[in-house]
């Protein structure tokens, strides 16, 4: 029996599929092979089309099937990682009635803000253990003041993962995971909030059913089937937005494990069995992973926007004379010293940053000298710019008094970088464990866990890989230090004087 994996990203939808039996990696793909269209109709404002996640899932299933087509048609469950907080609207006939609203868009802070006014902030801090913020709620709030026909017909509201539930089932359905990081849940009274949906108006049938995050939330269809080439009757058995996901494919299921990631945008994930909710709002607090009623644990998430992001465009812009690879930035930054010679990057220009009170500072850079600095250090201010950001959500993790223990990220992404990495460990102080995996391979092993193919822990962790562990080095750390508090100093005089 096999298993699928899918992690529905805003660059690229990401696929795997893994051999139950042996734990193994049998294929992968990644569709589209440049990345996805982020329509930006106004300034702050980021939109996809729900259609393109569901054809680059049937393109991915299609590259893979035409290597391995022994697994096609014994897919035993499929589990789905997604990129958190979008807003997916249909109708009665479950029709996408607009654009996505998705992670990065700015549009609905003000609604946000003005409901955690309203609602009282000792009451959001109790309950929501958030803002509204900008997050699936405000953002359905927004809708309904901007857009009155449009919301006239929505029947279900979902997230992006949710979407492709639906496409794979024909059901709309949602977790308790993804009513938090909506913000919809109630942690005070375990339920989705009804003095929130009556604050706003929102009919409370708009919300779709609840299944599990870990275990059998539906099966696939006859027209679905057809269309990924699979097996009907396979499970839908996981289902968690991608910092969740993420971090059930490092097996960081307790209080005190720590989940980090640098892709598009950069995240320090730590679980917690406390209700920690943060005054300031720069961290946020979301429900975790829990197999059958083990104890409700919750994620600490520190998102920076702008991480890979800042990177990718550096790489982009390089490359209008000729393509530059990630490697090749790695290369150009190494022949830096730390500290890139006074050049400082602040990575801030991917929509408003949680971390920055939801601020939307645009990204750039200080300390530039045209006789001392080239493009090397450019290369290398780029990926110390991000692991000071991150390094500030780890920060202010520890500071709101939660447990960082063992810290975990894929050997992956930034993490791929010599530099970023160094600059990470030294800045946060914590040994780190790169493991060889990604969320669509530990989707894929969570939805073997959750429909009762693996019926432990310790299975569906068996052939986790370790690549290695890095640790802190006493002369960089106090070096990165240094650097970090004069970095941190004029992020905070920016953020003052941002309106």
């Amino acid at each position: 029996m096999y298993f699928l994996g899918l992690d529905i990203g805003s660059s690229s939808v990401k696929l795997a599929v893994i051999n139950g039996e042996t734990g193994e990696r049998v294929a992968n793909a990644t569709y589209p092979p440049q990345e996805m269209t982020i329509s930006a109709p106004q300034s702050g404002w980021a939109e996809q089309s729900p259609e393109a996640w569901w054809d680059a899932v049937r393109q991915g299933c299609a590259q893979m099937w035409a290597e391995h087509p022994e697994a096609k048609d014994k897919i035993g469950a499929i589990g789905i990682s997604y990129q958190m907080h979008g807003l997916v609207a249909v109708d009665a006939q479950g029709e996408v009635l607009r654009p996505s609203i998705i992670w990065c868009d700015s549009r609905a802070v003000a609604t946000g803000e003005k409901a955690f006014d309203e609602l009282g902030k000792d009451w959001c801090m109790e309950h929501l253990l958030n803002s509204p913020g900008n997050f699936t709620a405000a953002k359905l709030r927004w809708v309904q003041e901007n857009e009155p026909d449009t919301y006239a017909k929505i029947d279900k509201i979902l997230l992006p993962g949710d979407y492709i539930a639906y496409k794979l089932s024909g059901e709309c359905t949602t977790t308790a995971s993804g009513l938090s990081e909506g913000v919809f849940w109630d942690f005070a009274e375990n339920k989705a909030s009804d003095k929130l949906l009556k604050h706003w108006h929102i009919d409370p049938s708009l919300l779709a059913r609840q299944v599990p995050n870990l275990g059998v939330q539906g099966e696939v269809n006859e027209q679905a089937a057809r269309e990924l080439g699979i097996n009907p009757g396979a499970k839908i058995a996981f289902r968690a937005g991608d910092q969740v996901a993420n971090a059930m494919s490092l097996n960081v299921l307790e209080p005190g494990d720590v989940a980090t990631t640098a892709g598009t945008s950069g995240v320090v994930y730590a679980v917690t069995d406390k209700n920690i909710a943060d005054p300031d709002q720069r961290i946020n607090t979301f429900r975790h992973v829990n197999k059958g009623e083990a104890e409700v644990h919750k994620g600490l998430l520190a998102c920076i926007n702008g991480a890979g992001r800042m990177n990718s465009w550096l790489r982009g812009v390089l490359s209008t004379g000729g393509e530059v690879s990630y490697p090749k930035l790695n290369e150009l930054g190494e022949s830096v010293a730390p500290g890139s010679d006074g050049l400082n990057v602040y990575p801030f220009g991917n929509g408003a940053e949680r971390i920055m009170r939801n601020k939307l500072l645009s990204a750039q850079m200080d300390g530039l000298d045209l006789n001392r600095h080239s493009v090397n250090h450019i290369a290398r201010a780029t990926q110390e710019g991000v692991a000071y950001a991150m390094n500030l959500g780890f920060d202010l993790i520890k500071g709101l008094g939660a447990e960082t223990r063992v810290v975990r990220a894929g050997h992956s992404n930034m993490f791929l970088s010599p530099i970023f990495s160094s600059a990470f460990v030294n800045l946060t102080g914590a040994p780190l464990e790169l493991y060889q995996t990604d969320s669509a391979e530990g989707v894929a092993r969570a939805a073997a866990w959750g429909c009762d193919y693996y019926t432990s822990r310790e299975d569906v962790f068996r052939t986790l890989t370790r690549k290695a562990i890095l640790e802190p080095e006493a002369a960089l750390q106090s070096r990165y230090q240094e650097l970090y508090g004069h970095w941190r100093d004029a992020v905070e005089r920016r953020l003052a004087e941002a309106r």
